[in-house]
């Protein structure tokens, strides 16, 4: 936990507050409201106490994976078409939504249209120097599409995350499930730090990568089997070693990267010390168990980082269901529960969940449905809008109460407060939210979530 700062200078007075409201019935899809005034009366409704002087971790960004699928049907986009919702994505002047953070998968993920690594051979074959790695081997678009987003965004944040090694790499010779060969965890380091190195090249600085997407999900297309004991050794002998050897040691490693019911296997590899003096903390999902797993995991380890991956959509929810538990699990959970990086899952899809591959995910909606030069903005981008559009790296969770309704705060570079509350219940809520000593009054219709923001 950071050294608590000292309370923000006192706000001038009378000052006033942006409201970004989003509902469940679609009424309000991130839509400015009338601002909210700061006054002295509390009056006698319910109260957040926002307090800046308290603070918690530091957050370092909001946003998707851009997927295999994903870069292809933005980039099918007319330029113009394009070129606007790119800006609308990663830029947080004007109409954007300010994504600070991206997921890209090392090799294909199960929203690629088929699988494929860098290293693919004939059967039987095998490439101990990597002679024949090919950055553009699959997935063609994610390389220029991201190139693209760097221009708008030069800051963005990038996470790395390999679903597979390549067949030839694993006892089962497959894409799909087996395990890394114990004599190939050196080569495949080596693969890893190939796949930064090239990147770099490319001018796509990765910023923290891990070893294994979901390492005890064995059905997916691809998937690959990593237990914690196996994920330790890869780290301390080979990935770790490997990173520092080659002058990539700003890059950040990440274990785990798998469902919150399962805390057992990342405190299996931070108990190994040499394993943890590489590992910059642990990577969750929320498939299962808790999002409290989270601070479970920071008060064993403190000084280790928490990211949250990845939280999919299913073509089998509501807009309303989805906005309230992934804004009241993933959004206020993460962050209340010690995370710096909230990710949803994937960025864009076709009206039909595709592209998959044939084992993949088929019923993962976007958060851009893309249907020709049709645009849809689902669920999960006004999940994020909520947060990304305002919470620039470097802002830094503080103390609010949260016995009223779910909410999270936050201070940001610029000495704004920003404070997203929920109301999941089935009528209007009237509320008061307090700050050095002033008090504004909140009404949030039901099933909403709104976002205030004022200058601290």
């Amino acid at each position: 936990m950071p050294a608590q700062t000292s309370s923000a200078p006192l706000a001038q007075y009378p000052f006033s507050a942006e409201v970004w409201l989003t509902s469940a019935n679609q009424l309000y899809l991130f839509d400015r409201q009338e601002d909210l005034w700061f006054a002295e009366d509390a009056g006698d409704s319910q109260l957040i106490t926002v307090d800046s002087g308290k603070a918690y971790q530091a957050m370092e960004g909001f946003g998707y994976s851009l997927t295999g699928g994903s870069a292809l049907l933005i980039s099918r986009l007319p330029m113009a078409d394009k070129q606007a919702l790119l800006q609308e994505l990663f830029s947080s002047e004007g109409n954007g939504i300010g994504v600070s953070c991206m997921r890209l998968s090392i090799g294909a993920s199960d929203l690629s249209e088929r699988c494929f690594s860098y290293c693919d051979l004939p059967e039987g074959q095998t490439d101990w120097a990597l002679t024949h790695f090919d950055i553009m081997a699959g997935d063609v678009e994610v390389v220029p599409l991201m190139q693209e987003i760097l221009i708008i965004n030069p800051e963005i944040k990038i996470i790395a995350t390999p679903w597979s090694a390549p067949p030839w790499m694993k006892n089962n010779h497959a894409f799909v499930g087996g395990k890394l060969k114990p004599e190939c965890y050196a080569v495949y380091a080596a693969y890893l730090v190939k796949y930064l190195l090239v990147m770099r090249e490319l001018g796509i600085v990765i910023h923290a990568i891990t070893p294994q997407n979901e390492p005890l999900n064995f059905k997916n297309e691809p998937s690959m089997i990593m237990e914690a004991h196996e994920q330790a050794e890869f780290v301390k002998d080979h990935l770790g070693p490997a990173l520092l050897q080659a002058g990539l040691d700003d890059v950040e490693i990440f274990c785990w990267d798998h469902n919150c019911d399962v805390k057992a296997y990342p405190l299996e590899i931070f108990a190994d010390q040499q394993a943890r003096k590489f590992l910059s903390g642990s990577a969750w999902h929320l498939y299962g168990g808790d999002i409290g797993t989270l601070s479970e995991m920071h008060e064993a380890y403190p000084d280790l980082k928490l990211y949250f991956t990845e939280q999919w959509v299913g073509s089998d929810g509501q807009f309303g269901g989805d906005l309230i538990w992934h804004i009241k699990n993933v959004l206020i959970g993460a962050c209340r529960n010690w995370s710096r990086i909230v990710l949803e899952w994937n960025l864009a899809s076709d009206p039909f969940c595709c592209p998959h591959t044939p084992g993949g995910e088929a019923r993962c909606v976007g958060a851009l449905t893309i249907d020709g030069d049709r645009i849809i903005r689902n669920v999960a981008y006004y999940i994020i809008a909520h947060a990304a559009k305002w919470l620039r790296p470097g802002s830094v969770r503080i103390a609010s109460d949260d016995q009223a309704l779910p909410n999270a705060a936050f201070l940001t570079p610029e000495g704004r407060i920003v404070l997203i509350v929920l109301n999941e219940g089935t009528e209007t809520e009237r509320f008061h939210i307090c700050f050095q000593d002033k008090v504004a009054e909140a009404v949030l219709p039901a099933a909403s979530v709104a976002t205030y923001v004022w200058q601290g």
